[in-house]
């Protein structure tokens, strides 16, 4: 892509160079600690399922016996393949003893760890080629009905049954949609569990369990079969079991993920030491898997000036950047947010909402961008709010972004209905047509607005992310630069999940996945 900003290159591999060193002290933590929600990504990984009597997942089961017996530092992978070869049983069947009260993993005589191992990777290799096989089933749907080339159209559902958000998704589908998003019931992210079974009863959206995970996959391949085209679906694997709930995508074929440990942290209020050693393993599933992975930066917006703050969306997309790749996971999978947020009043709004999109397209050129619409000063003026949703479509189409989320006009008053998603659908899609082309023909003033705003921008995310290089992640995130929300190092949720590693301690899918299908 031409560049139309012309932005100062130097500073901007300046700031990812620090993004890079950010996540490798970063990571240098990861690599020394677990989470029990790791360890119960494991168990699921490899086919434990269900829940006991008392409707507790196995996987929470397994993950507490273990704990309680303090060997959850050498990993779920180590007790649960030393079982197999004491009983012979599979770790299913250990699991269901374990819930019994007939087994304690920590308490079984310990074999050899060749052995433990080569047991183990017999289950996991079975797991991989699992969702290696969803990937190639993807890839030949999107092989027969080939893929758009411009701007998925993202709509979301969010009944709280998933046999309605299935009647919802088809008609999106038949409406135009390219993604459906499920969004989770209110509060899911701040369980430390993952519901089973089919559910019926969400508040403000749908559990997000395997299972419904698996019907709407399935309600989405047959409207995609009578549409002949391939109808993505997408989750959200943020807050405490963001691991296991990759898995579980991965293991039904989801396309897109919501997956970002800084949007945990700040608007979730879960401990940074967990949920960035959570995302680290759910980004290499996720890559693997072929999943393209939200972040959550748009939402600094919600909390913090648009103009002011446009730079601590950069710093942070650069960030995200470098944990992704450190995850395995290529740019062509990172779905980086940005949003289209300042406030209606500020003159030449549009001028700056346009450059900053084009600046994200610039810097982040592979990328399938994540674009999301105005809403912080959406109104009950329904004509002011398509009008807005229509200039956000314009930005959209002129600048080459890729995943679309739209407005809807009748948001800031109700759950939109079909109709209004219709109308909206119908907004985006005159817009896309009509303008197809207008990026590729206009050229921005040298040295005018447009240039100026996105190189203060630039500099200003360059300056915080050398601040954050200096101090560290979790230290900036205590000061509170990132949506001016402030977060300690050992509050928040979660923290009594995190565990320090031992020798000996392994989890087969970290090697299996990483990088496992460049």
């Amino acid at each position: 892509m031409e560049s139309k900003l012309n932005l100062n290159w130097e500073v901007v591999e300046k700031a990812r160079e620090s993004a890079r060193n950010i996540a490798k002290d970063t990571q240098s933590f990861i690599d020394r600690h677990t989470t029990v929600a790791v360890e119960r990504t494991v168990c699921r990984l490899l086919g434990i399922d269900g829940v006991d009597e008392f409707g507790v997942p196995l996987p929470n089961v397994v993950v507490e016996n273990i704990k309680n017996g303090n060997g959850l530092a050498l990993g779920a992978s180590k007790f649960i393949g030393n079982a197999m070869i004491e009983t012979g049983l599979t770790p299913q069947e250990i699991a269901e003893k374990v819930a019994k009260g007939e087994i304690d993993l920590t308490k079984l005589p310990m074999h050899d760890e060749f052995e433990i191992k080569m047991a183990v990777d017999k289950v996991a290799k079975a797991t991989v080629e699992r969702v290696r096989a969803n990937r190639s089933k993807r890839e030949e749907y999107l092989g027969r009905f080939g893929d758009k080339t411009g701007p998925y159209l993202y709509v979301i559902v969010a009944t709280g049954n998933i046999y309605e958000d299935i009647i919802q998704a088809k008609a999106a589908a038949k409406q135009g949609a390219d993604v459906i998003a499920v969004i989770r019931t209110t509060g899911q992210s701040l369980l430390d569990y993952v519901p089973y079974g089919a559910t019926t009863e969400g508040f403000g959206g749908t559990f997000a369990t395997q299972e419904n995970f698996r019907l709407m996959r399935a309600a989405l391949d047959e409207v995609g079969e009578e549409l002949g085209r391939y109808i993505r679906l997408c989750n959200y694997c943020s807050g405490l079991c963001m691991p296991e709930i990759a898995a579980m995508g991965a293991l039904e074929r989801l396309d897109v993920m919501l997956n970002d440990a800084l949007y945990g942290i700040l608007f979730r209020d879960i401990n940074m030491q967990r949920t960035i050693v959570d995302q680290y393993f759910s980004r290499i599933i996720n890559g693997f898997a072929g999943v393209i992975i939200n972040t959550g930066e748009d939402n600094y917006l919600t909390t913090a000036d648009a103009v002011e703050e446009a730079h601590t969306v950069l710093a942070s997309q650069f960030i995200n950047e470098q944990f992704a790749l450190v995850a395995g996971l290529p740019e062509e999978q990172m779905g980086l947010g940005h949003a289209f947020e300042i406030d209606p009043k500020v003159e030449n709004g549009f001028l700056f909402e346009l450059a900053q999109a084009q600046m994200a397209r610039e810097i982040f050129p592979k990328a399938p961008l994540k674009y999301m619409p105005p809403t912080k000063f959406m109104t009950g003026d329904i004509f002011k709010g398509q009008v807005q949703d229509a200039l956000f479509n314009m930005v959209t189409i002129m600048t080459s972004q890729k995943l679309h989320l739209l407005g809807m006009m009748t948001e800031a008053i109700h759950t939109p209905f079909m109709s209004d998603r219709a109308v909206s659908i119908d907004n985006a899609q005159y817009i896309f047509n009509t303008m197809k082309d207008l990026g590729s023909e206009i050229t921005f003033k040298e040295g005018g607005i447009m240039q100026t705003r996105v190189n203060e921008v630039v500099n200003k995310a360059a300056d915080l992310i050398g601040e954050i290089e200096k101090e560290g992640l979790f230290r900036t995130l205590e000061q509170g630069k990132f949506a001016g929300i402030k977060r300690p190092l050992t509050g928040g949720k979660g923290l009594n999940g995190v565990v320090e590693i031992e020798n000996g301690y392994f989890n087969p899918f970290i090697e299996l996945m990483l990088g496992g299908n460049k």
